[in-house]
């Protein structure tokens, strides 16, 4: 019996809940997910690696705030940090990025239109972040967490996957490019963003409601920062940039339906860029770390497309010649 199961087991007994579960697939997470009974009911049981703290616990803490905001995420049943267990509404089986793959042109849109919709209902609550004391108020896309992620990528594309690091004079020059675009990204970060909005952590329920999933991570970040994940996020085929544009117009549209301040379309196209830059290189750190650490080599086809989005997108703002040049060397090789 695993230290998961033996924890989840104890706080099932605890409560006198019948210890039945069945594993369920936690893709790149740490955490281990099993469907449960709990009350007569199908629940979610959550069994973190270590203890937690509640009050300090950012899923209990994010969920709290999503609700607050009337946006469509699971309730929390019960929770025992000593056991590292949280036990969750169970949403289903249904994933947005099963469905999209299998659904007609028409559902496709809409359901891509409505997961856009739902990233500007996250941003319109970002006062209310800042006034419940949220943990996700006080967690932002600063330099300093921008360069982590970049440097994840450095490190774990070309040291831990390549077994390849660079030159120094490489790491010189892509760490000047690095603090450029972590300084002006950082200048954007305004709103409350989920941080890993991509299709597999959305989820349609049996009423055929959209619902968000693994949004722990939140932070106030760039408006476009979601939007990003969400457009660009494991895909094998670089999308269109007329597409990309229309998506971009429809969700200012939204944005400035709910009230929000408007964003110039020119300025939003150059800052999405820029998050692009950012958001799949950081991917890429993710996808490698994934496949030549832990053995989930499914990863490894969207290491390219993720390279060519990034390739387009220096290319749209002109910017960072040494980190293009590096780019276009692993394109041309690969």
């Amino acid at each position: 019996m695993s230290e998961y199961v033996n924890r989840l087991t104890r706080f099932l007994a605890d409560r006198g809940q019948p210890a039945e579960f069945v594993a369920l697939t936690a893709d790149a997470s740490t955490r281990e997910y099993y469907r449960i009974k709990w009350n007569g009911r199908s629940a979610v049981a959550c069994v973190y690696p270590e203890p937690f703290a509640p009050a300090e616990q950012t899923f209990i803490d994010v969920t709290k705030l999503f609700l607050a905001a009337h946006l469509p995420v699971a309730q929390v049943f019960d929770f025992d940090g000593a056991l590292g267990v949280i036990i969750q509404e169970d949403l289903g089986d249904t994933v947005l990025r099963d469905v999209l793959l299998e659904a007609p042109k028409e559902r496709s849109q809409r359901l891509l239109n409505e997961a856009i919709s739902l990233i500007a209902r996250i941003q319109t609550a970002t006062p209310l972040a800042f006034e419940l004391g949220s943990i996700a108020s006080r967690l932002k896309f600063d330099k300093e967490k921008l360069l982590w992620e970049l440097e994840f990528f450095k490190t774990h594309y070309f040291e831990t996957y390549l077994e390849s690091p660079l030159s120094d004079a490489d790491n010189a020059a892509i760490a000047a490019e690095f603090e450029e675009l972590a300084r002006d990204l950082e200048a954007c970060a305004i709103v409350l963003c989920h941080r890993d909005f991509h299709a597999a952590n959305l989820m349609l329920d049996s009423t055929g409601k959209m619902r968000i999933i693994d949004h722990q991570d939140a932070r106030i970040g760039s408006p476009a920062y979601d939007l990003v994940s969400l457009l660009l996020d494991r895909i094998t085929e670089p999308p269109s940039p007329e597409w990309l544009a229309d998506r971009r117009r429809y969700f200012l549209d939204v944005r400035r339906t709910l009230g929000m301040s408007k964003i110039d379309e020119g300025d939003f196209a150059y800052e999405f860029r820029l998050q692009t830059i950012q958001r799949c290189l950081k991917a890429v750190g993710t996808f490698s770390y994934q496949s030549a650490v832990r053995g989930k080599t499914y990863f490894v086809p969207f290491i390219r497309p993720m390279f060519r989005i990034v390739d387009r997108a220096i290319g749209n703002v002109d910017r960072f010649p040494h980190l293009r040049s590096l780019i276009e060397f692993e394109l041309a090789r690969n």
